[in-house]
């Protein structure tokens, strides 16, 4: 009896068949997302500020998802992205362990996933990292040989051939110096050995990296977001560097490129796949010597802009397309897809979504069915959007733009009529009867980034975050919207990506909340940003703050797109700033005298930039005051906020034509 009840209990204990690989793969997406979210954050911040540490943080975390499960359609890409990380510290850190090390992991990706379809890329770019960062010609040219003999049909086969010509003529001319330089006497040889300049490193100059680069930044990296209707593409670059755009027909490309450029190792010849509906595919290649084109495939392109942001330097392209007939799966950074459109609020600073998108299969690809060589450069025609390489933003309207978001959910009747706005006008949104359903908040800073600190330490980071998560309680609870949040933790949401999120997650409203701070430690008061152009030095000034950005950038933000200008955009942005600006000082002036109202401001804000939805960013009071400093640290001073920030939202909506219900639009909220 014991001896049977024992075994029942062991079966009992036991997980029925099948389901431990389920757990494992539910383990390994969930923890993948998380990587992902580390990276995005990494890259948010200038090499030179990147530590081994956090690098390590990130690499073990695509390592656990390996370590979950092997079989999870999210592992390859793990180990892949583990093999990128490394290359990169190697030339952030300058050390060839850490080359070593991709090299390694390149290595086991192929050996363990015979079938992936980053197998090519993988072998090609171990020949790179040989050649050119660890400069072994040798140990390259087998490489270079192995993808010729392995892969002669692949669309890497040509560059492969190219740089196993280049490493010979390397050859050649190093075999061919070392001759010359034996003819020389013994006289002249040490003649020029006694030269002050030759003994070494003279007092002004630095000693050359052991990786000679000839100065050109390189383009280390591309991410990208996608929508029905919009995708984001963020290239990451070393430095500043001016542009071209332009467009190739049959099939429809538009190509960025990037001058006195070089390719880092692992994005030579790599491609992106998005399949978005009107984005296909990302290609990247060093198009000519010191010149790097990225190409973006694309399908019932509407418009597309592009604009250089610093500090990491990146270039950012917003790409506007007809929204498919059924939404596509969001795509999240570094080229992997993320969880449905569901979560897709999700997709930076939040946790994940507690449900999982169905296990995919990970695609085989044959060597014939990989992709065929480029058609060589010059041999298409090129229609320039740029007339000269440029470091400013660019705009192209390509044709007419699709019919909008959401075409396959109708809103419900409008609840009572919109009134006209402050001005006396009745734009578009209000005489469409539309209403607001999402609302994304987006709370300033986090993880290193803390903004102000107060005199009494309190941060930025952690006041605003506070007061974003009282305000979605109350937009939920109270007026029943549905609420997304860039961030709910501690963690650095890239600037860039914050709009993005905005735009994945469909959102009808967005706004950023920050807390002020000034030279002028008496300064005091609330006030409200919408984006637009400007000449205010003032608000120019706030905008450099928060956006991190030099005054040359800002100066730029003026001249931004013209799409962000549009009519109705920006005047619902004013009103919705204002109702805002106006509930805030109220609610908070009341038992708090020489509070300032400092009014409704417009400045290029890059949080702002490209958002599809009324937008704005409230700065709540000013941290560097003392006297505010005391009460922002108390709970209820900044339940006080929150309540005034709701009270301006509510006026707003009250004066469109109502409140789509969060129960009639996707969940994509906070704890799901």
């Amino acid at each position: 009896m014991c001896l049977a009840a024992a075994l029942a209990l062991l079966l009992v204990c036991l997980p029925a068949e099948g389901k431990k690989p389920l757990r494992g793969r539910q383990m390994a997406h969930s923890q993948f997302e998380k990587a992902q979210r580390l990276r995005e954050a990494l890259n948010g911040r200038p090499a030179k500020q990147r530590t081994k540490r956090e690098y390590g943080r990130v690499i073990e975390a695509y390592r656990r998802v390996y370590r979950y499960s092997p079989a999870s359609p999210h592992a390859n890409e793990s180990l892949l992205a583990m093999a990128e990380l490394m290359a990169e510290e190697g030339r952030v850190f300058d050390e060839d362990a850490y080359f070593e090390k991709a090299i390694d992991e390149y290595r086991f990706l192929r050996r363990e996933y015979p079938g992936s379809r980053h197998r090519f890329d993988a072998l090609f770019t171990i020949g790179q990292i040989q050649w050119q960062n660890l400069e072994q010609p040798q140990p390259a040219t087998a490489t270079f040989q192995e993808f010729l003999k392995s892969y002669p049909t692949h669309r890497l086969a040509e560059q492969a051939k190219q740089a196993l010509e280049e490493i010979q003529q390397q050859a050649k001319a190093a075999k061919e110096a070392k001759t010359a330089k034996g003819r020389t006497g013994k006289k002249e040889q040490k003649a020029e050995a006694e030269k002050p300049e030759a003994k070494g490193t003279t007092a002004g100059e630095s000693t050359p990296p052991a990786k000679e680069r000839g100065g050109l930044p390189l383009v280390t990296n591309i991410r990208h977001w996608s929508t029905p209707d919009y995708t984001r593409v963020a290239i990451d670059l070393e430095g500043e560097v001016p542009y071209e755009a332009g467009r190739i027909a049959d099939p429809d490309r538009i190509f960025f490129d990037l001058q006195n450029t070089k390719l880092a190792s692992e994005l030579v010849g790599k491609t992106f796949d998005v399949d978005d509906g009107f984005l296909r595919k990302i290609r990247v290649a060093q198009y000519q010597l010191g010149q790097t084109r990225v190409v973006l495939e694309v399908k019932d392109l509407s418009e597309y802009s592009a604009f250089l942001l610093p500090n990491p330097y990146r270039l950012i392209v917003d790409i506007h397309g007809k929204a498919p007939e059924k939404p596509a799966p969001a795509v999240a950074k570094n080229g992997a897809t993320a969880a449905p459109k569901e979560s897709a609020g999700k997709a930076a600073g939040s946790k994940a979504a507690k449900t999982e998108a169905p296990p995919s299969v990970p695609k085989v690809e044959s060597a014939k069915e990989a992709e065929q060589p480029e058609p060589a450069p010059g041999t298409e025609k090129e229609v320039k959007a740029t007339s000269k390489p440029t470091t400013g933003p660019t705009f192209e309207a390509v044709g007419p733009r699709g019919e909008g978001r959401r075409k396959s959910e109708p809103r419900p009747p409008a609840a009572h009529e919109a009134r006209p706005t402050a001005s006396g006008e009745r734009s578009l949104v209000r005489a469409l009867g539309l209403k607001i359903g999402r609302i994304v908040i987006d709370p300033g800073h986090g993880g290193h980034d803390t903004g102000t600190i107060g005199p009494n330490g309190f941060t930025e980071k952690d006041l605003v975050l506070d007061v974003s998560l009282r305000l979605g309680r109350l937009l939920e609870s109270k007026m029943g919207a549905e609420v997304v949040y860039t961030r709910d933790d501690d963690t650095f949401i890239p600037l860039e990506s914050r709009t993005a999120v905005a735009n994945q997650s469909q959102a009808d409203l967005f706004l950023s909340v920050h807390a002020n701070s000034s030279r002028d430690q008496g300064a005091r008061g609330v006030e409200t940003y919408y984006l637009n152009f400007t000449s205010s030095e003032d608000a120019l000034e706030v905008a450099a703050r928060e956006n991190a950005v030099s005054e040359k950038s800002i100066h730029e933000l003026q001249d931004l797109v013209k799409k962000i200008a549009l009519k109705d955009k920006i005047e619902e942005s004013r009103e919705f700033a204002s109702e805002v600006q106006t509930a805030l000082y109220k609610g908070l002036s009341k038992k708090n005298k020489g509070l300032r109202n400092r009014g409704v401001k417009k400045a290029p804000f890059v949080v702002l930039i490209g958002a599809n939805m009324p937008s704005i960013l409230a700065e709540i009071s000013f941290l560097s005051n003392a006297t505010d400093a005391r009460q922002l640290k108390t709970p209820q001073y900044r339940q006080r906020i929150a309540e005034a920030l709701y009270k301006g939202v509510a006026e707003y909506v009250d004066g469109l034509s109502g409140v789509s219900l969060a129960s009639k639009s996707p969940k994509s909220g906070p704890g799901q």
